[in-house]
This record gives C-alpha cells, structure tokens and sequence, in this order.
C-alpha cells in the first residue's frame, strides 16, 4: 500500500516523514490562545470617585508586564514561524520536540502574572523571586529550540532544498545564547537589582526579534 499524498517513507532511517501543514496549524493556534491569555490579567483596578486615574497608575507594571510577554510571545512566533519555514517534512520525533518549544510558550502567562503582582505589590524581594522566576522560564523555553536544531543537523533529509545541516548546527548559537543570558538576567535581577533583570530579559527578547530568520551566514562562519 503506497504512503499517503503527505507522507512517505525516509529511506535512509525508515522514519515516515509527514508534512508540516498540521504542525503548522496546531502551532499557530497555541501561540494564538497564549498571546489571548495574557489579556485576561488586564483588570479594570478597584477606586473611589475621581480617581480612576491614579487607579490606572498604579497598575503600570500589569500593563509593562503584558506588553513586554505580549511582544515576547510575538517574537517566539515569529522565530517559529521562520524555524517551519526550514523544513520540508516532520517525523513523530520532531514532532515531540515541537510540542516541547510550545509548551515553553504556554507557560508565558504565569511568569507574567507574577511578574506583574509583584510589581504592583509586592516589595523588592516578591520583585527580585518574580523576575528570577520570569527569566528562568525564558531560559528554559530556549532547551527544545536547541534540541530542535541539533535535530535538523542530524536529519538533514528533512530540510528544505538549498538548508544545509551546517547552517541548522550554526543556529544552535541562539538558543544557547538563550540558556545563558537569559539565565544571567535572573540571576542579576536575584543577586543586584530586578529593575536591571528585567531589562536584561528585554534585550534578550530584542535579541530574538533581530535574530528571528536565524543568524547570518557570516557571523555563523568559522
């Protein structure tokens, strides 16, 4: 019996090779629903008569808080949809490591909300536990996105023609980057000041935004 129009069979491995179209869209409703979750912390704040205003005020960090996971989670879509865009076809193995880079962004929402009481009311050591907390999920969010590309490089027959395994194994660098600084940013928002974390936190993010269609080829050359 042949293998179906989206399926067939990897010689080389004997791993049936899937098309990318249910990966994509089940990919994509995740980040959809995550970036919508975040909105739901948004809450009109309580306040007497006339002082809407300074109720407002004093949510400022839920506002920063969401702003800055809401473009987080853009940015994780953006750099997953141009990881996708490298790949020809998905194995069951494959498969598993992408669901382990959308549970890395399921998980945003939670860090978020943290971040944002303890901004709002908490004092500089609920501060310093929430950014540390923040920046530890960021830095693990970056392990399935190197076991991603490690993947690729081993099973080259999976990329798209004209995507050599070297330049996936080249790509490794940002997760890696990931792991590290994120992880650095927690601990300066832990052991120095989390004002200064959470700032190292958005680089970070800036850093994936720039980087989103990989690395260039010639900073990846040896």
């Amino acid at each position: 019996m042949s293998a179906a129009p989206d399926e067939v069979e990897q010689p080389d491995a004997g791993a049936r090779v899937s098309g990318t179209d249910r990966m994509t869209a089940f990919s994509d409703g995740v980040f959809a629903i995550v970036i919508t979750l975040l909105v739901i912390d948004l809450r009109v704040p309580e306040y007497h008569e006339g002082e809407l205003l300074s109720g407002l005020l004093g949510e400022g960090a839920s506002y920063l808080a969401f702003v800055v996971s809401f473009v987080y989670v853009g940015v994780l879509w953006l750099n997953h949809h141009a990881l996708l865009r490298l790949i020809r076809g998905t194995t069951l193995t494959l498969s598993w490591i992408n669901l382990g880079v959308l549970f890395g962004a399921v998980i945003i929402p939670f860090p978020t909300a943290v971040l944002a009481s303890a901004f709002t009311h908490g004092d500089t050591n609920d501060q310093r536990a929430a950014v540390a907390l923040y920046a530890l999920s960021a830095a693990l969010m970056s392990a399935p996105w190197l076991v991603f590309f490690g993947y690729l490089h081993r099973h080259p027959v999976l990329l798209r023609r004209g995507v050599s395994a070297e330049y996936a194994r080249r790509q490794r660098l940002r997760p890696i980057t990931g792991l590290v600084l994120y992880g650095l940013g927690g601990l300066l928002g832990w052991f120095v000041n989390p004002l200064l974390g959470l700032i190292a936190v958005i680089v970070m993010i800036t850093y994936h935004a720039v980087t989103s269609e990989g690395l260039p080829r010639w900073l990846t050359r040896h």
